[in-house]
């Protein structure tokens, strides 16, 4: 995707259409996650994304369709009643295609004491632009950390040490307190086993697998 033709072949206002207000379209969701971020956190997955990045970890989220709706205030008496949950992570898909909805669960989640941290395909640069999606800013306002840059499989990085999966990927620290909290590496994985015994594997170079 050339960037500086980065907002010509979508548009999110119609995909943000098909969403009803106050609610989130999202692929999963997990709580008490170590490799998401600093500490423990929970993890929103959204659905969409039109970028189709070769060796995407998350291909399932690529699709607009909607998958599971969920309210803004469910989410949030479900990140708030896990007491270990320190913070929430945006993943996706693309986070910033339903940037309005996650600037307000960002809003009711920071007063409780949480901090916010968002992965994107966008450059800083390009969600400060006259050009980005709706509510880039707001979304922007409420984050403690963000994860900026498109995923691209020629430049991966594989690393313990490498809270990013590609070198062109950056870390902005917006809080000035986590500074020294970047500890987790993008190929770290995890493994949530549900009571129904399905289970979820995340964390491996970013990826999410429910089975």
């Amino acid at each position: 995707m050339n960037q500086q033709n980065f907002n010509s072949n979508f548009d999110p206002k119609v995909k943000e259409s098909e969403i009803p207000p106050g609610y989130l379209n999202i692929m999963g969701y997990v709580d008490e996650s170590e490799v998401n971020g600093p500490g423990c956190r929970a993890v929103i997955w959204v659905q969409g994304c039109w970028r189709e990045c070769p060796g995407c970890f998350n291909p399932e989220s690529w699709s607009f369709d909607t998958n599971q709706l969920i309210s803004i205030d469910d989410l949030v008496n479900k990140i708030l009643s896990k007491p270990r949950n320190q913070g929430v992570t945006f993943s996706g898909g693309e986070p910033f295609l339903q940037a309005p909805a996650l600037a307000e669960l960002a809003a009711k989640i920071k007063v409780k004491g949480l901090n916010v941290m968002s992965f994107t395909g966008f450059t800083l640069e390009q969600l400060q632009s006259k050009n980005a999606p709706t509510g880039a800013k707001l979304l922007l306002q409420q984050l403690d950390i963000l994860i900026d840059g498109p995923y691209i499989e020629s430049l991966a990085i594989n690393s313990p040490n490498s809270p990013v999966s590609s070198r062109n990927q950056q870390v902005r620290i917006f809080n000035p307190a986590l500074k020294d909290q970047i500890n987790w590496a993008s190929d770290e994985i995890e493994v949530h086993i549900f009571k129904d015994g399905s289970r979820l594997v995340t964390g491996y170079r970013g990826g999410l697998e429910l089975s």
